[in-house]
C-alpha cells in the first residue's frame, strides 16, 4: 500500500516491518514521534525510559537477549547515551540493534547545533542517513541487516526536515523473526580490560570491512547527469541540491555515511569537472575527500552553521533559483511564550519579584528567561540546573545560596536531576531546588514519564513520588505549592531561601493543555476601574493585551487562572 508518511512515522513503520521487538526511548524533538508511532503496533514492546542512557542500555540488553531492538533520541540525547554506545561497539550484539539520532540544524527546538556523525566516527559504528520517508523504511531494514551481518549496533542519522516532512512510501508486511538463542560468553559481553583489548582489533577489522562495503553498497548511489558539476551529499542536502540543479549536475548520494568510501569518491571525481561537497553541519565528507586526494569545494562557500536550503545552495553555487514565496516585511514576529494558564508563569513571576538568581534547565520553563518575566540566568543541559547551582553556591558562599534557586521539570528531574540533588545532599550543600511538576513531559508533546503513573501505551503503572524520593536521598525540607497561589508561592520561596540546609519546593499544577484539566471561566475586565497601569502585562500572558489604554482579555485563550486578577491593585480584573 502506498501512502504519505512523516519521516518519523516511516522509521516506525520500517522498524515494525523489520521485526523489531523491543524499543526504548526518551522523548526529544525532532525524534519523539518515532517511538510514539511505533507504540501503536501491538507486536512491538515500546517504552519511555527515564533518559537516553537507560534507553540505550535497554536496547543493548534486548539485542543481546536475541530480539531486534531500537532506541531513539535527539542529538543532545546522544551525549547522554554515549557511555554505553561506545562500549556496545566493542561487545557487538546478538539480534540487530538500531539507534536513530535526530539532529537539529537551525536549532528549531534545541540548545545547540551538533553533528552526530562525530559519534559514529569516534565510536567506530556504521551510520546511515536517509533523504526521504521511503528511505527511512528501507534504511531501517538495511541497518538491521548490517547490524547482524557485522555484529554491531547501527546508527541512523535523521534531521528535523527529514523527520517532519512527508513523502510517499510503500508499506509491506512484518517480518516475524524467532527469538535468537542467547549463548553465555563473557569474553564477548564482559568488557573488563583483558577482554576489551582483544575486542579492539575486531572493531578495527569491522571498520575496514564496512569501508570496503561502502564502495559497492546500493546505499551509496551515483546519479549521472551533466558533468560540469558534481555534488556529493546526503540526507536533506541531496534533496536541496537536486531541486536546484536537477539533471544539470551529477550526484554521489551517500546513504552509508560512516565509514565513507574511497574508490567510489575518487572514481566519481574523475567524471566531473568541478566537485562540490554539500553537508550540514561539519566538514566530515569534505575532510575525507581531501584526505584521499580528491579536490572539492565545500566549506569555503557553504556555512558551518544553521540548516541549508535550496535558496542557499543556489546562491552559494551561483545556480538557477526557483521562485519562492516571501512573507511581507510587516508580518509580526511571534516569539515562543508560555501558554495562557501555564502553571510555570506564577512561579517565575515570584522569582522575578524576589530578584533571585535562577539556575535554569531544559523544556517549557526555559521560556522563563524571556521578557517580560526574564527570570532565568543560566541553561546548560537537562539536569544541570541543580548541579550547576550547587557549584555556583559552593563558589560564592552562603549569601549566594540565600538568593538563588534551581528550577527543573518533573520529567527532567527523573531524567538527570535526581543524581544532581543527591550531590547537594551528600556534600551538605544548602541550595534551594524547585521542581516544576506539571504532571507531563510538556515541550515535546505530552509524553508520560515515571511521575505520571502511566506508561507510553497509557497503561497504569507505578508512580514515582517526588516528595518521597527527595526525602529518601536526605532532603529534610520538602514542600508543595500551587503556583496559581502567588502569595503562598512567594512565602514558600522566601522561607526556604532563609534556611541553612538544602530544600525542595514542588510547584505542582497540571499543564493547562492537558485534556483532563477543567478550566475556570475567563476573567473579566471592568474598564471603568482599569487605570491602564499595565501591571497585568508583567505576567507575559498571551491572553492579555491593551487597547485604548485599557486591559483586554482574550476569551479564546484565557483559562481563568486568576494571576492577573491577583496582580491588579485596582480590582479591575475579576475571576
Amino acid at each position: 500500500m502506498k501512502k504519505l508518511m512523516l519521516g518519523n512515522e516511516a522509521v516506525a513503520r520500517g522498524l515494525y516491518e523489520a521485526g523489531c521487538g523491543v524499543a526504548s526511548s526518551y522523548p526529544g524533538t525532532p525524534s519523539t514521534e518515532i517511538t510514539e508511532c511505533l507504540a501503536k503496533y501491538p507486536e512491538v514492546y515500546a517504552e519511555w525510559a527515564p533518559n537516553e542512557k537507560v534507553a540505550t542500555e535497554v536496547a543493548i540488553g534486548a539485542a543481546i537477549g536475541g530480539r531486534r531492538s531500537f532506541c531513539a533520541m535527539k542529538h543532545v540525547g546522544l551525549n547522554v547515551a554515549a557511555d554505553p554506545i561506545f562500549t556496545a561497539s566493542y561487545t557487538g550484539i546478538n539480534a540487530g540493534m538500531v539507534l536513530v539520532v535526530a539532529d537539529d540544524p537551525g536549532m528549531h527546538s534545541s540548545q545547540n547545533e551538533q553533528d552526530s556523525r562525530h559519534y559514529a566516527i569516534a565510536a567506530k559504528l556504521p551510520m546511515l542517513e536517509p533523504s526521504d520517508s521511503a528511505e527511512c523504511i528501507a534504511y531501517v531494514k538495511a541497518a538491521y541487516e548490517l547490524s547482524e551481518r557485522y555484529d554491531t549496533p547501527v546508527l541512523m542519522r535523521m534531521s528535523t526536515r527529514i523527520a517532519h516532512s512527508q513523502s510517499l512510501v510503500e508499506t509491506s508486511d512484518r517480518a516475524e523473526l524467532p527469538l535468537k538463542e542467547y549463548v553465555k560468553d563473557a569474553s564477548k559481553y564482559v568488557m573488563v580490560p583483558g577482554f576489551a583489548k582483544r575486542k579492539h582489533p575486531k572493531v578495527e577489522a569491522r571498520q575496514r570491512a564496512l569501508a570496503e562495503l561502502a564502495e559497492t553498497s546500493p546505499l551509496n548511489q551515483v546519479i549521472m547527469g551533466g558533468t560540469r558539476i558534481g555534488i556529493i551529499a546526503a540526507g536533506t542536502t541531496y534533496q536541496y541540491a537536486r531541486e536546484v540543479w536537477g539533471d544539470e549536475a551529477s550526484y554521489l548520494k551517500l546513504g552509508l555515511i560512516n565509514p565513507l568510501p574511497t574508490r567510489l569518491i575518487q572514481d566519481f571525481a574523475e567524471k566531473v569537472d568541478t566537485l562540490y561537497v554539500i553537508e550540514e553541519l561539519d566538514d566530515i565528507i569534505e575532510t575525507h575527500c581531501r584526505k584521499i586526494g580528491v579536490k572539492v569545494i565545500g566549506k569555503e562557500i557553504f556555512p558551518w552553521e544553521d540548516e541549508f536550503s535550496q535558496k542557499l545552495i543556489a546562491e552559494k553555487m551561483k545556480g538557477p533559483s526557483a521562485p519562492a514565496y516571501v512573507f511581507p516585511e510587516d508580518v509580526p514576529v511571534r516569539p515562543p511564550v508560555m501558554c495562557a494558564g501555564c502553571p510555570h508563569r506564577g512561579l517565575f513571576y515570584v522569582l522575578k519579584q524576589l530578584k533571585v538568581t535562577v539556575s535554569g534547565d531544559i523544556v517549557c520553563y526555559t521560556l522563563g528567561a524571556s521578557a517580560p518575566l526574564s527570570a532565568m540566568d543560566t541553561t546548560v543541559c537537562m539536569g544541570a540546573s541543580i548541579s550547576a547551582l550547587h557549584g555556583f553556591n559552593t563558589a560564592r558562599g552562603a549569601d549566594s545560596a540565600a538568593r538563588s534557586v534551581a528550577v527543573i521539570g518533573d520529567s527532567t528531574f527523573i531524567h538527570s536531576g535526581i543524581t544532581s540533588l543527591i550531590d547537594i545532599s551528600y556534600n551538605q550543600g544548602i541550595s534551594t531546588v524547585i521542581v516544576l511538576d506539571n504532571s507531563i513531559t510538556g515541550m515535546t508533546g505530552h509524553q508520560q514519564n515515571p511521575t505520571t503513573g502511566l506508561t507510553l501505551k497509557g497503561d497504569p503503572t507505578a508512580k514515582v513520588s517526588i516528595e518521597k524520593l527527595c526525602s529518601a536521598i536526605g532532603i529534610n525540607r520538602v514542600r508543595v505549592v500551587d503556583p496559581y497561589d502567588l502569595k503562598a508561592t512567594m512565602e514558600a520561596v522566601k522561607e526556604e531561601l532563609a534556611v541553612s540546609e538544602p530544600s525542595v519546593i514542588i510547584s505542582r499544577r497540571p499543564c493547562a493543555l492537558l485534556k483532563y484539566v477543567k478550566h475556570n471561566p475567563p476573567v473579566t475586565v471592568d474598564r471603568d476601574k482599569c487605570r491602564g497601569c499595565k501591571s497585568c502585562l508583567r505576567l507575559g500572558c498571551p491572553g492579555i493585551s491593551v487597547a485604548d489604554g485599557k486591559a483586554v482579555i482574550d476569551n479564546t485563550l484565557c483559562v481563568g487562572c486568576g494571576l492577573c486578577a491577583d496582580l491588579c491593585g485596582f480590582g479591575a480584573i475579576s475571576k
